[in-house]
Order: C-alpha cells, then structure tokens, then sequence
C-alpha cells in the first residue's frame, strides 16, 4: 500500500509543479487513480494485484508526459533559437554580398568612365583651349524618331541656346534647351533636324535631314545629281548657326550618311564656346 502511495505523491509532486492544458490533464487523471488507490489498498485484495499493477504503470506515464514538457522544451527553445540566428546570419551575410557586388560594378563603371576621359584628354588637344567646355552626357532621351541627350552644362558654365555640340572634332548637334545646371542637344539625327552641309569636290550644296534612324538623309541636292559613296560631308556655314568645315560623316548608298560619331555611344561631349554665332534658330 505504502509503495503505491509513494508512486502517487512522486507523479502527483510531478505534474503538480507543471503549467499547460496538457499538465492539468495529468493531474486530473492522477487525482481519479489515487481515488482508486484507495480503495484496493484499503481492503488489501488480493486478486486486485495485477490491476493495481496496471494502475501503477499509468501513474509512471502519466508522470512521464507531465515531465516531458520540461525536459523537451529547453532543448526545443534552444534549437529554435539557433536556427532564427543561422538566418539572421544568412541573410546579413546576403545583404554584404549584394553591397559588395554593387561596389564591384561602381568601380567597374568608374574605370571604364575614366578610360574613356583619358583617351579624350590624350586625342583631343582642342580640350585645353579656354573656350571649350567637356560635358558628361546625363541621360540619352533616344525614342524611335526624336534624338537627344542631357548634358550636365548648362547657364552657369555659358552654355547658350543654337551652340554646336561636339564628340572630338565632329559635330554631333546642337544645344535647343538650357537651364542652371544642364542642357538638352539636338542630335543630327533627330528628325527635326536639318542642317546645310557640303561635300565632294566641287562643293555641292545640300540640307542633311535627320530621319530618327542612324544615317541622316541628303536633301535638295541639284536636279539629277548622283551621290558617290565614300565622299566626306562637311558643315557649310550659310544657316549662320555652325561655322563652315565641322566634319560630319562619310556619304553611303540611297542619299545617306553615315555619322563620325555614334550618337549611342556617346559618354563626354565637347562645347566650343567660341563658334558661337546664332542664338535663335
């Protein structure tokens, strides 16, 4: 009988010292076997040994699940806990690489930007001369018919509306939009663009019309003229806009021209304050 009761008070201190739903069940269940207990201990019988063997073997597993809880929890909690930290890491570890790789691109780009002014610097001996302004192209405003760009020259470095743009020695456009501290340029392909060009050894006469494409078309040419291919075309100076000579491109086939300069590739243009001549155009 003693034992019995001993088995109890160990299950009942058990589950008494736990908390939960699951715990409260246990000590319910405990209070209805010591009922039990009772009784068969009471009368001592005898043939009642094996169920309260049984009984016994319930109190132990009873006690096991109110003790499991507590036993389980803290190895539960720390693993938990270890895994929120592991992604903590992974994803600090995440972050510095994307940080690292954008740095990388940074100074791939900066590299490449200064490459690209340094070969300017050392073709260009233009540059050095006080009246010209080196400008960085911002934002290429391309669509399928208007070309220009956004340089970032403007009022303050005096910059003026009708200015010829330059890529080294080749005219590219012309500035149509200024404010403080930026500038919009017409490129010679934009299809508002028309200019009076020469070519060809006598000197012949045409308008070179920007078509949105790549190559500007020769317009008025003489009546029955044929244009040879490979024949260099020039600015010829009678629109009082661009002084006469600026090289522009090279004659192709069907009255086109292919530009010096590609107006895509552009990352630095040039701004020759002294050929000035017309503000409004």
């Amino acid at each position: 009988m003693s034992s019995s009761r001993d088995d109890f008070g160990i299950a009942f201190r058990s589950a008494l010292l736990q908390r939960g739903a699951a715990q409260k069940f246990s000590l319910i269940s405990l209070i209805i076997l010591a009922i039990i207990i009772f009784f068969l201990d009471t009368y001592n019988l005898k043939f009642m040994n094996p169920i309260r063997s049984v009984i016994n073997d319930g109190i132990y597993r009873v006690s096991l699940v109110a003790s499991s809880p507590s036993r389980f929890l803290p190895n539960l909690t720390e693993g938990i806990t270890n895994l929120i930290s592991v992604k903590n890491e992974n994803a600090r570890l995440k972050k510095e690489l994307e940080i690292y790789k954008l740095k990388e691109l940074n100074v791939e780009y900066l590299t490449n930007q200064n490459k690209n002014l340094k070969k300017i610097l050392e073709t260009d001996e233009t540059l050095f001369e006080k009246n010209i302004i080196l400008s960085k192209v911002l934002i290429d405003k391309n669509s399928p018919y208007l070309k220009s760009i956004i340089i970032n020259r403007g009022s303050q470095s005096g910059i003026l509306k009708g200015m010829p743009v330059m890529d080294k020695d080749f005219l590219i456009g012309r500035i149509v939009e200024t404010n403080y501290l930026s500038s919009r340029v017409l490129l010679l392909n934009d299809l508002n663009s028309r200019i009076p060009v020469t070519f060809g050894k006598n000197g012949v006469q045409a308008i070179l019309k920007g078509n949105g494409g790549t190559k500007p078309v020769l317009e008025y040419l003489p009546e029955g003229y044929v244009v040879e291919e490979g024949v260099d075309v020039f600015t010829s100076g009678k629109d009082g806009i661009f002084l006469p000579g600026s090289p522009i491109g090279i004659t192709t086939e069907n009255k086109e021209v292919k530009l010096f300069s590609e107006p895509s590739q552009l990352s630095f243009v040039k701004i020759d304050l002294a050929k000035k001549r017309k503000e409004d155009f």
